[in-house]
């Protein structure tokens, strides 16, 4: 089991798309029947236990404070000659879930009388609306990573075959999981996972386990996919779409994970020799793979991590952190704790492997596990192999400012 943040993981692919989890799963209702003296008891197992024979991942210390520093918004590089239309429609798609906070509600009103398309509205909406703010890093930089990330279309099929013989599967009925948040709110954010053996909370099965049989997974099978490699890195997007035989889309997401930490194949098979560093992208090791059958599963099982999906709704986009569909070129994931969900951020970087400017401002709707500082983003291609490529290319350089209802205090992280 693992004491962990729930979210995306870290890799040289960086990313999957977080899924909401306001909604009762199986597994929530589950855990009503474990009593907070059980509870308490298993987290001080694995708090006192540490990091030591139980799979843990300690919760981090507190971060240490960024720096918001108001800028004019006119000011912002690029502002003046950038398209803000398309940036106001992937803000009004997050503001179903904005409208409970106080700062949001107003702007979300205001945003959905505007005309949709219509550049010079969009334009003054953001301008009267929203303050602008760069964010220093609590080091003190304005800079940071910004990587990329997609949702894979993978073949697949609704039955068991020799063409499609990997399972894609739902939540198992065994897995627990419990916020921790409920006994030391202290502890917000993060999880136990495991399942229980008699009376026992034991870690769950790993990757190893779960690939070659030998545990008896008492979970749904939603598909079954043709490729081993193109499964797991829907698995490390977290999110995607499953081309059926008869060429019809099936859209799955995240539900939850095994409760180990992500492991990257990439960083493993550059640290062997296999590959240099600039090879280790997301084609550079898909293409090690084909040339590696007999080695291929030795080293997607480094990666202990495994992900559940479930069902989405066919329209519409992918879901993010926020519960809102993320829009292709509009959406970014951040680290909330200190760039609220559902928040403008203008964007300053460049294109992948180009020195091409890329100014836009984006909508916060998305998290993950690798997504970790201050000025750090993940910004979403879009879905298909095209999208896949940009953003396995995408390892920039940029700067960000979070554009917030003006006249409102900046929330706290």
């Amino acid at each position: 089991m693992e004491l962990s943040s729930r979210g995306r993981f870290f890799g040289q692919v960086h990313h999957t798309i977080s899924s909401p989890s306001a909604s009762a799963t199986p597994i929530s209702r589950k855990m009503t029947h474990i009593g907070p003296r059980t509870l308490l008891a298993l987290i001080s197992i694995v708090v006192v236990a540490g990091c030591g024979q139980i799979v843990c991942r300690c919760p981090p210390g507190p971060p240490g404070p960024a720096r918001y520093v108001e800028t004019p918004i006119d000011a912002l590089p690029g502002w003046r000659s950038a398209s803000l239309a398309p940036s106001l429609a992937a803000f009004v798609a997050g503001c179903p879930r904005l409208q409970a906070t106080a700062a949001m509600a107003q702007v979300c009103a205001a945003a959905g009388a505007v005309a949709q398309g219509d550049e010079r509205a969009a334009r003054a909406f953001f301008e009267s609306s929203f303050s602008a703010y760069a964010i220093v890093s609590p080091e003190g930089s304005d800079a940071g990573l910004i990587t990329g990330y997609y949702e894979p279309i993978i073949a697949g099929s609704r039955s068991h075959s020799a063409a499609y013989p990997y399972p894609i599967y739902g939540v198992p009925d065994d897995l627990v999981d419990v916020e921790l948040a409920s006994v030391y709110p202290e502890l917000h954010g993060m999880r136990l996972r495991g399942r229980l053996t008699g009376r026992k909370l034991v870690p769950y099965y790993t990757r190893a386990q779960i690939d070659a049989g030998n545990a008896d997974i008492p979970a749904p099978v939603i598909a079954w996919a043709a490729d081993p490699v193109e499964l797991f890195f829907l698995q490390i997007q977290g999110s995607g779409q499953v081309r059926l035989d008869d060429e019809t889309l099936l859209r799955i997401g995240y539900a939850n994970q095994n409760g180990y930490p992500y492991s990257s194949i990439g960083r493993y098979l550059v640290a062997n020799g296999a590959l240099t560093i600039d090879q280790a992208s997301m084609q550079g090791i898909k293409d090690w793979a084909a040339a590696h059958p007999q080695e291929l599963q030795q080293t997607l099982e480094r990666n202990a991590s495994y992900v559940f999906f479930r069902e989405l709704p066919a329209e519409g986009g992918p879901i993010g952190a926020l519960g809102a569909p993320l829009s292709a070129g509009y959406s970014i994931a951040v680290d909330r704790r200190y760039v609220p969900l559902g928040a403008p951020v203008y964007l300053a970087t460049t294109f992948p492997l180009s020195s091409d400017i890329l100014e836009r401002l984006t909508v916060a709707q998305d998290t993950g596990g690798a997504i970790r500082g201050a000025v750090r983003a993940d910004f979403f291609w879009g879905s298909g192999s095209e999208a896949g490529a940009l953003a396995g290319r995408m390892r920039q350089q940029g700067r960000m400012w979070v554009l917030w209802p003006r006249g409102e205090p900046l929330p706290r992280p």
